[in-house]
């Protein structure tokens, strides 16, 4: 047997499991030591070799140090883990108590928040909000609308004609009838919707828009219940108030009719390019409901009065927000929506 300094050996084995930084150099001392090949245990394995008392004596003195090697052993594992364990906590620590970080949302359309606050308008004011069809007849779209074959007025609407014998609306006024014929008066509604006419884009023309019908019928109605009305809606979407203006008009199904024009919120009334240098800027078509269209409806117009109107949502909007192209609307342009 090879003769080894058992005192020499532990301090050698203390020494290194001390100076071990991670897991994996400590596994490599304690292989060196205690592994199947380790210095320890090769004395271990020798005893047979030595006579009886100094067998007893070797090892005794092997058996207390393996075991105190192994303790340190332990103790030295726990630590790193520990120290790893910290270090890994510290590098992802988490303040629950610090405010969360916003999550990233989309933007509103402000089509689409101009028509939620019509809607809040109008029906603070008592009307209900009604829905019909994109593809209509022939019927509901022009002759219950006191618009016959033939009729000249129809050129007006730029109509989309389908192969299915129907059509894309042209104006949310069908709904008008639709809704008459199922009701009796007094009636308050708007119809908020997406219209379709055959037109070149440009700046202030869409093949796609989107209108707000709105109907009052009752026994006692006229234009001047219909301009106290205006005049609410206006200063409540506008948040002041805001100068309009009723001028003659032809619409078939209207009668008396007229054009709502409000002073232009982009340059004041002063005149500029939105409103094409009149200080004006056109946003409806209205005016009394035509007997006709209460006679095609199953109402009887000697009973019942009302008007009617059709708002341009985009005009409006882009009064509102002082947009100058149309076309934005639904451009899908992201820097366009992250301003509303």
């Amino acid at each position: 047997m090879v003769k080894i300094n058992l005192k020499l050996l532990k301090k050698q084995a203390q020494e290194e499991i001390k100076e071990s930084g991670d897991l994996k150099f400590l596994n490599e001392v304690f292989k060196r030591y205690l592994g199947k090949g380790g210095e320890l245990t090769f004395v271990l394995r020798s005893l047979e070799k030595l006579p009886k008392a100094r067998r007893v004596k070797v090892g005794k003195e092997a058996n207390e140090i393996k075991n105190d090697l192994i303790i340190q052993f332990d103790k030295k594992t726990r630590e790193i883990e520990q120290k790893v364990q910290k270090e890994a906590e510290e590098k992802e620590w988490l303040d629950i108590t610090a405010p969360g970080k916003r999550p990233l949302v989309g933007h509103l359309n402000p089509l689409t928040l101009a028509r939620r606050d019509v809607e809040d308008i109008f029906q603070s004011m008592g009307f209900s909000v009604i829905e019909g069809p994109q593809m209509e007849s022939e019927w509901y779209n022009f002759d219950a609308l006191n618009i016959p074959k033939d009729h000249p007025a129809r050129d007006a609407w730029d109509t989309f004609y389908l192969k299915n014998g129907l059509l894309l609306r042209t104006h949310t006024s069908p709904v008008q009838v639709r809704f008459m014929e199922k009701h009796n008066p007094p009636l308050r509604i708007i119809v908020p919707g997406p219209v379709f006419r055959h037109e070149a884009t440009d700046p202030s023309h869409e093949f796609e828009l989107f209108q707000v019908e709105g109907l009052m019928v009752d026994k006692d109605i006229s234009a001047a219940n219909f301009k106290a009305t205006v005049r609410e809606f206006f200063s409540r979407f506008f948040r002041k108030e805001v100068d309009f203006r009723l001028r003659p008009d032809y619409f078939p199904f209207t009668e008396p009719s007229f054009d709502i024009s409000i002073s232009c919120v982009v340059c004041g009334g002063k005149g500029c390019s939105t409103c094409k240098k009149t200080g004006f800027v056109e946003v409806a078509g209205a005016g009394m409901v035509h007997p006709n269209v209460f006679k095609a409806a199953g109402l009887n117009p000697k009973n019942w009065q009302g008007w009617a109107f059709g708002f341009g949502l985009e005009r409006l909007t882009m009064m509102k927000y002082k947009i100058n192209d149309i076309r934005l609307f639904r451009s899908g342009d992201l820097r366009f929506l992250q301003q509303f």
